[in-house]
């Protein structure tokens, strides 16, 4: 399999804020809301900073080692794991949420950009190394949001009563969905292969975390990725004193509210806001906010203690000898929030770095996109308006000429009208406008006719349009990867993976070439 690709520059695709456009930028506004800026050479001063840094690596270890237990022990990832007892080992760190079947796409794009990541520090820093890691939000609560897919126009969903910790939660019951997936993905080699791991999985784990562990050790089982599960009271001794800090004092919400206050004044909005407490009761059926200090709220041990979106990037720093973290834009524009809170603690910030963005394609698309004249830029216009573009371009339709002689000539007679009787001048006014409304139903019946001699045409603009903004919505954040795997196999990723450069912040509109036939 090959691949071309065009690389679109974030603010042509007009699909990001603003304060992540002055990020990646460099605008010097923004300057002391980070510590580094995203680039290769930031890593040779958050190294020297996180060599100091009071780790506790054989916990780690052991915490990691116990959760994969039941993983051999000659694979790459456990070379990995036990590289990180010493001190020149380091970590870049994406995460996200449990999503059943890895959920859309850009999941997959975190976790590639991030080992991409890792590998592009050990050829620029090969004294060191690097552990790509991903970090399951296996505390999050909202179940909703992980657990439906798209596929081929479809929705599939888990239907499970869930409350608490997504991760904590029993796949015992997602032998039906699979069932619904085997049934769209058809019985292809390739199909029975993705169904296959999907079972083994979901119905072979016990919990969605272990689930979500599993499926993607096996996605990226050659890279050596490590997956975290940060639930674990072991880890979450290390924030007993800021939990009560927070839960006291408030101290948390009252410096990032500063610093949202900071960044207003230079005209950005709040990603998130703090609450005065930032951490949830953790049962095993449950995640209950806590509102106030209480002797109660005081007295739970620290794995019943889980972080929200404020304090979880604090608890990421604090138990992982972490250079960088790569998120999306929503992502990048919170940790901006929190440097301030960082250095409060005394914990060091990272470098962020955006996760890669692509648009996939393939080469019957790419020679439509080429007949039609539509650049990779243009596919981010509104579909009406490439329509209206189109047509303009390959017709000759337009009556601005005939619309410019009819004002002229009306012009001269308003002129000569005037003179004889000042009060015709609005007579003729009327006129020339029942003239232009007339030109303009002429010009409107004319497009409707070369509409419908384009027809072919502007349906080939819709479903180009269709299939990289599926129900209207950016590829990347609908689809899943399973209609990609279906067609390339096991080598979809690998080729993906070719693709992403960490340091190029565009949008890769990617157009693979050929069809891999059989599974590897």
């Amino acid at each position: 399999m090959t691949f071309k690709k065009n690389s679109i520059p974030f603010a042509a695709s007009k699909q990001f804020s603003q304060l992540f456009l002055d990020y990646i930028s460099g605008d010097t506004k923004l300057r002391s809301f980070y510590s580094h800026v995203p680039h290769i050479d930031s890593f040779k001063q958050v190294i020297e900073e996180m060599s100091s840094e009071n780790i506790n690596r054989k916990l780690l270890v052991d915490v990691l080692t116990d959760q994969y237990s039941n993983f051999k022990k000659s694979d790459l990832h456990f070379n990995n794991i036990q590289l990180l007892l010493n001190k020149n080992t380091f970590t870049v760190t994406t995460g996200h949420q449990l999503c059943v079947f890895t959920g859309p796409l850009y999941f997959i794009y975190k976790i590639l950009s991030t080992i991409n990541l890792a590998e592009e520090l050990k050829k620029n820093y090969p004294e060191q190394n690097f552990v790509p890691v991903y970090w399951m939000a296996s505390e999050d609560h909202d179940f909703v949001e992980i657990s439906s897919i798209h596929l081929f126009g479809k929705t599939v969903s888990w239907k499970n009563a869930a409350k608490g910790a997504v991760g904590r939660l029993n796949t015992d019951t997602m032998d039906i969905v699979i069932y619904e997936l085997s049934q769209l993905l058809g019985e292809s080699e390739n199909a029975k292969s993705l169904i296959q791991l999907f079972r083994d999985s979901y119905l072979n784990q016990q919990t969605l975390s272990e689930a979500t562990r599993y499926l993607v050790h096996q996605l990226f089982s050659d890279y050596g990725l490590i997956i975290l599960d940060a639930d674990d009271a072991r880890l979450k001794d290390s924030l007993s004193d800021i939990i009560k800090d927070d839960i006291v004092n408030n101290t948390n919400f009252k410096i990032v509210n500063k610093t949202i206050a900071d960044l207003e004044k230079i005209g950005h909005k709040a990603q998130v806001n703090p609450r005065e407490i930032n951490f949830f009761k953790l049962t095993d059926t449950d995640r209950v906010r806590i509102e106030k200090a209480t002797p109660e709220t005081l007295s739970y041990a620290s794995g019943d203690y889980s972080p929200n979106v404020v304090l979880r990037p604090l608890y990421q720093q604090l138990i992982l000898p972490n250079l960088a973290y790569v998120g999306g834009p929503g992502e990048i524009a919170y940790w901006l929030e929190y440097k301030a809170m960082f250095d409060h603690h005394k914990i060091i910030f990272p470098v962020l770095i955006p996760r890669n963005f692509a648009i996939l394609s393939d080469e019957k698309t790419g020679q439509h996109m080429q007949k039609l004249g539509l650049t990779s830029e243009a596919i981010f216009e509104d579909t009406e308006q490439l329509i209206k573009d189109f047509v303009n371009k390959n017709s000759d339709i337009s009556l601005s000429d005939q619309e410019q002689k009819i004002r002229s000539t009306y012009n001269e007679l308003s002129i000569k009208a005037s003179s004889i009787d000042v009060t015709l001048k609005a007579t003729v006014e009327s006129e020339l406008q029942k003239v232009l409304k007339g030109l303009n139903t002429i010009e409107s019946k004319i497009i409707k006719s070369v509409k419908q001699k384009q027809e072919t045409n502007l349906n080939q603009i819709r479903k180009i349009k269709d299939k990289f903004f599926p129900n209207g919505t950016l590829q990347e954040r609908y689809e899943n990867f399973a209609p990609y795997y279906l067609k390339y196999g096991k080598r979809f990723i690998p080729e993906l993976k070719k693709v992403f450069d960490p340091f190029q912040f565009e949008i890769q509109l990617t157009e693979f070439t050929d069809r891999i036939k059989e599974i590897d």
